[in-house]
């Protein structure tokens, strides 16, 4: 796939007949015109098509191959007109004015300037519905092999298709995202949440439903592959099962706003969406809200939280069958895994069985980011939702007893591109007496390594101090700032440990991680630093009392 090319699969057009008469500053209908194509996306590798102007409508241009057209029955073409035709109507009179309105406008082209969106349909894949090319926005001398005009290409072979409308509506908000992002702002949006707004807009018309709609599939599609990453983009089917179910269960839960607001922010991905929750007063963040996401596709039950099931009705039969494994009903029994995972995808994994006293251990890769939350069920069909605790070095220790079922769900949450970890977990069964014994060597090996650490630390801090002396902070900080003063507040929240800083991140930006870390840090030390302001909840500012404590304990 070419870098200026948007995938949208399974995206078509349709026909609406307004007028067969010249077209104003283009070819009359019913002429041919040659166009430049992207040849991985044709089913003969052609670099180039020539395409009839078929009709024209209030906001389209239609070209279709002329040889493929030119193959088919008088019959075949009556009935694809009629397809046609009827989303064009829907497409005229709701989904490109509510869209606009909603969302944005379309590109102001600098050379095409007919305020129409070509459609070129051509012969492509089964595997693929359409696409975008960002560089037919430039003309010939930016891009040689621009068509030089706001332009989409649809798979002929996908127009007789039943969910018309929720295609055209996908291909439309790519066009829409190009003009907010890349023209507005000078920023392209990452390809997941790009694709993640094209695949929910079709809902808002209702063009997405039924047991053969795009919703259906793509919740097939999710339950072969649910460990799919969610920004990792492979242009996949399974890339967009899942943004499909995610975004569906972020707009059930907290509004097509989020989606609004972070098309129309400078900002993109995780980081947009972050900025958008916060704008309309929600205290949750994107990791959160993922968090609960990988719960809902697992138990689906808003009886136990509204959070953690959709709200939609076509996904009131979705529910994940996770790996199961059986625990022999003996003591002593146990098992172990080590498995990789990636960036924002999950791995979801039931125990059951097991006698005596039962423990679950999980260990991750150092320095990164997870989450562990859990379902556990009890022999009286009862369930109920937790979540590990996982010390600094992403290790952490469940113990229970009397269980029929336990389910937890790894999730690696990193902002890194592309990353990928190495997780394990072992269960144990074991008698409690043995439970006892083990548990207290435990705790004061534990402790013995904790003194140890203690140790070492102030020997460091004294020898360093010998030989160096503290930065200390000496300007307001606030969102937005950057620069060396940013990394050593982002290295002192850090060093508070992850109640007030858990992502750890050292940028020397500061964002909402480091934001929402300086609230922790003024509500922990309230009495110093917000009760003198009159004050009951942290800003995140970091003035005059908030540096006042820092530099204090800095220069301990």
């Amino acid at each position: 796939m070419m870098k200026n090319i948007k995938i949208g699969v399974l995206l078509l057009f349709s026909f609406l007949f307004l007028s067969s008469s010249a077209i104003a500053g283009a070819s009359s209908v019913g002429d041919i015109e040659t166009f430049n194509i992207e040849s991985s996306f044709d089913t003969l590798s052609r670099n180039e098509v020539p395409a009839i102007l078929h009709r024209v409508t209030n906001k389209l241009y239609y070209y279709i191959e002329e040889s493929w057209w030119n193959e088919l029955s008088d019959e075949e073409r009556m009935t694809l007109d009629q397809r046609m035709y009827n989303a064009s109507v829907e497409f005229e009179r709701n989904i490109f004015p509510q869209m606009t309105s909603l969302f944005g406008s379309i590109p102001d082209h600098p050379v095409d300037k007919s305020d129409r969106i070509t459609v070129l349909f051509h012969r492509m894949p089964l595997t693929v519905g359409g696409y975008f090319n960002t560089g037919d926005q430039f003309t010939v001398f930016q891009n040689h092999r621009s068509n030089e005009r706001n332009m989409i290409y649809i798979n002929a072979l996908k127009i007789e298709g039943e969910v018309l409308e929720s295609f055209l509506a996908h291909e439309l908000m790519h066009l829409i995202t190009f003009n907010e992002k890349d023209k507005t702002h000078r920023v392209s949006e990452e390809i997941w949440l790009n694709e993640a707004r094209a695949e929910y807009v079709s809902t808002i018309f209702g063009h997405d439903g039924g047991d053969r709609g795009n919703i259906a599939r793509r919740i097939s599609t999710f339950l072969r592959h649910p460990e799919t990453s969610l920004t990792q983009w492979d242009n996949l089917s399974r890339d967009y099962g899942v943004v499909n179910l995610f975004i569906h269960y972020l707009v059930d839960h907290y509004g097509i706003e989020i989606l609004v607001d972070s098309l129309k922010s400078d900002k993109v991905g995780i980081e947009s969406i972050d900025e958008a929750l916060e704008k309309n007063g929600h205290t949750e963040r994107f990791a959160d809200i993922f968090t609960d996401w990988t719960i809902a596709v697992l138990i689906n039950d808003c009886d136990l939280g509204e959070r953690y099931c959709f709200l939609n009705p076509e996904f009131s039969d979705l529910r994940i069958t996770p790996s199961t494994k059986f625990l022999p009903t003996s003591y002593g029994s146990s098992f172990s895994v080590k498995r990789s995972i990636d960036e924002w995808s999950a791995f979801w994994q039931r125990v059951v069985g097991g006698k005596g006293i039962i423990t679950l251990e999980f260990e991750g890769d150092s320095d990164l980011n997870f989450r562990v939350p859990y379902i556990l069920c009890g022999t009286q069909d009862s369930c109920e939702v937790g979540f590990m605790n996982l010390n600094d070095d992403n290790k952490g220790t469940l113990s229970m007893d009397d269980m029929f079922s336990i389910t937890f769900i790894p999730s690696l949450q990193t902002s890194d591109l592309n990353q990928r970890a190495m997780f394990s977990w072992k269960i144990t069964t074991r008698e409690e007496n043995q439970v006892n014994e083990d548990k207290l060597i435990s705790t004061l090996l534990a402790q013995i390594e904790e003194l140890k650490k203690e140790i070492a630390r102030l020997e460091a801090l004294i020898a360093e101090s010998a030989k160096t002396p503290r930065v200390l902070i000496n300007r307001n900080l606030s969102f937005g700032s950057r620069g060396p003063d940013v990394s050593l507040l982002q290295e002192f929240l850090k060093s508070k440990g992850p109640e007030i800083y858990p992502e750890g991140l050292v940028t020397g930006n500061f964002f909402s991680l480091t934001r929402n870390a300086v609230i922790r840090f003024q509500e922990r030390y309230a009495d110093e630093i917000l009760a003198p302001l009159g004050l009951k909840r942290g800003t995140g500012f970091v003035g005059e009392m908030t540096i006042r404590k820092i530099n204090e304990m800095l220069s301990y």
